[in-house]
C-alpha cells in the first residue's frame, strides 16, 4: 500500500505522530508528552497506524518501573513524504560527473550547500555553538530532513535515522558534501561529515568550534 501525501493527513493526530517518529523512535509516554493526549488515545492512534503498515514496534526501552515499547516508522511510511526531486537530482549529478573533475564537482556541491543555507536563513554567527546548531536543524527540516542534536563532551553531533537526499546519496555519495557545506554556513563552525551510507543512508555530522 502506498499512501498519498496529503496536507490534511499531516495536520491530523496520526499525521503528527508520523512526523514525530520520522528518523527516530519514541515510546507511548514520549508521544503523550509531545501531543498532550492520554496514553489510551495515543495507543489507539498507533494501533491504527500499525494496521495501515506505517508504524512498527522497534524494541523495548527501560522505564523507571517497567519497560516500554518503542515505535518507529516502517519503510512504507517514507511514501508519505515528497520524493519528486530524487530522479532529477540523480540525473543532474550524473551529468555533472561527465563534465567536471571530482574536485570541481565537490566545489559545485559545496557552493550549492552554501547558497541553500543563505536562502533558508541568514548565516548565524551570533549565539553559542549549540544555538547555531539548532538553527541548522531547522534548515534540514525545511528540505525534508528529520534530525536530532546530540552532545558528546565538547562536540555536537547532528544525526538522523534517515536522509532527505537518500536516493541521490545512495548513487552519489558526494552529495553529502552539499549538506556539510550547508551546516558550515549556518553554524560558522567546523563540520565533519560522518554519514552512514550502508543500505539506507543516515545523516551524521560532527560539529566543533573552529
Amino acid at each position: 500500500m502506498k499512501t498519498k501525501l496529503d496536507r490534511r493527513f499531516f495536520g491530523s493526530t496520526r499525521g503528527r505522530i508520523v512526523t514525530l517518529l520520522r528518523g527516530t523512535t519514541r515510546t507511548v509516554n514520549e508521544l503523550v508528552e509531545e501531543l498532550g493526549l492520554t496514553d489510551n488515545a495515543v495507543r489507539a492512534h498507533l494501533l491504527s497506524l500499525e494496521r495501515d503498515g506505517l508504524v512498527t514496534q522497534s524494541g523495548i526501552q527501560r522505564g523507571t518501573r517497567k519497560p516500554h515499547f518503542a515505535y518507529e516508522l516502517s519503510a512504507e511510511a517514507e511514501h508519505l513524504f515528497p520524493k519528486a526531486y530524487d530522479a532529477l537530482l540523480n540525473q543532474l549529478i550524473t551529468v555533472l560527473k561527465t563534465r567536471l573533475t571530482p574536485s570541481a564537482l565537490e566545489d559545485v556541491l559545496r557552493e550549492v550547500g552554501r547558497s541553500l543555507a543563505a536562502s533558508q536563513i541568514s548565516p548565524a554567527q551570533n549565539g553559542d555553538l549549540e544555538s547555531r546548531a539548532r538553527r541548522a536543524l531547522g534548515v534540514l527540516e525545511a528540505i525534508g530532513g528529520s534530525a536530532r542534536l546530540e552532545k558528546e563532551g565538547a562536540k555536537l553531533f547532528i544525526r538522523s535515522g534517515s536522509c532527505p537526499l537518500a536516493t541521490a546519496v545512495a548513487a552519489h555519495p558526494e552529495v553529502c558534501q552539499l549538506a556539510e557545506a550547508l551546516l558550515v554556513e549556518i553554524t560558522g563552525a567546523r563540520v565533519q561529515e560522518k554519514c552512514d551510507r550502508e543500505v539506507s543512508p543516515k545523516c551524521a555530522f560532527e560539529i566543533s568550534a573552529k
